[in-house]
């Protein structure tokens, strides 16, 4: 485990997955300094690995789920990370500050299918409960002048997304679509906006799971996981 980011997680219940560890390295190509929020924590890896690896960042987390808030904080504290951890959902609290980066590995799944009757699991995967346009006017609002706003979601909201993100006067500059296999569609989809920009769109190459480079992401990222029982 000697160098190895420690994250604990629910035994049972929502636990990270792929998803943010792509996002993590597709986050980490930018530059990052100043404020960083990461909203819907969960585990607190998304924020904790950004932190780790661009240490002159401020770094701050939102996560209305008290087990989440709590796992959050002891991750940061395990691994020698600060982060100030702000409980209560992020659609209703009122913030002091604006952020040079808002990052988010949001709920996504449409609320049209069968849920989990776990609520934890519910709350972080469902889109009901943190809905896209709320979502983007909130973020807008909270960034500074040409601050940055990162995050992943099921590609087929893709339509969707792009008009309430220009809705809430936010540029897609990058996005990378993720494919499961070589012969399926996208699954995921990537994508870097920017408060007030003109920046064409650029689409990166396509990240294809099982391979090479993400192999490489995982060995970047670089975590070891541990059950908790609550």
């Amino acid at each position: 485990m000697e160098n190895r980011t420690v994250i604990y997680q629910p035994e049972k219940g929502y636990r990270y997955n792929s998803d943010t560890l792509f996002l993590y390295d597709f986050i980490s190509k930018l530059n990052l300094k100043g404020d960083i929020l990461d909203v819907g924590s969960g585990s607190g890896i998304l924020g904790i690995l950004l932190k780790r690896d661009f240490p002159k960042v401020e770094l701050e987390a939102v996560e209305k789920q008290e087990i989440f808030q709590f796992l959050t904080e002891k991750n940061s504290e395990t691994n020698g990370i600060l982060n100030r951890v702000i409980s209560g959902d992020f659609l209703e609290l009122e913030f002091q500050k604006s952020y040079d980066f808002i990052v988010s590995n949001p709920p996504f799944y449409s609320s049209s299918v069968i849920q989990s009757e776990n609520e934890n699991l519910n709350i972080a995967r469902y889109s009901h409960h943190l809905p896209i346009g709320d979502f983007f006017q909130k973020v807008s609002k909270l960034l500074k002048p040409k601050g940055y706003f990162l995050f992943c979601y099921d590609v087929k909201s893709f339509q969707e997304i792009s008009i309430e993100l220009k809705n809430a006067k936010l540029q897609i500059e990058r996005v990378r679509f993720v494919f499961p296999k070589r012969e399926k569609s996208a699954s995921l989809i990537m994508i870097q906006s920017r408060k007030s920009s003109k920046t064409p769109m650029v689409v990166e190459p396509p990240l294809l799971n099982f391979s090479d480079e993400v192999d490489a992401i995982y060995k970047k990222a670089n975590t070891y996981t541990l059950s908790v029982t609550f």
